[in-house]
């Protein structure tokens, strides 16, 4: 995990932890400037997003080939968003396998 940021606010951690179960929350942070100007909110904003994308490919897969199983797996997938949305309150940069790494070489966060 990277360090902590000792200028991270409460504020900074509920935006960051919204944007995971919520990820309008996260598009919002991005489209914000001043939001955007601060490392650890745009880390978590541009992994939320991410991730939430593939959620919603792999549901969009699961869903037409499944029939009725796809529909049970969609709010299960959705639940994946929650261990991030903690660890990020908790004021750590979250590191997803495989997701983060590929975010940072892609130079988005």
């Amino acid at each position: 995990m990277m360090e902590e940021q000792p200028q991270m606010s409460n504020e900074d951690r509920v935006w960051a932890a919204l944007g995971y179960p919520i990820p309008i929350i996260a598009i919002i942070l991005l489209l914000m400037e001043e939001k955007r100007a601060n490392p650890f909110l745009k880390f978590h904003a541009v992994q939320s997003v991410a991730l939430n994308i593939m959620i919603w490919v792999v549901i969009v897969l699961i869903i037409p080939l499944t029939l009725g199983i796809g529909a049970i797996c969609a709010p299960v997938l959705w639940l994946v968003t929650l261990w991030p949305a903690y660890d990020s309150y908790q004021g750590n940069y979250t590191e997803i396998p495989a997701l983060t790494n590929f975010i940072k070489k892609q130079g988005w966060a």
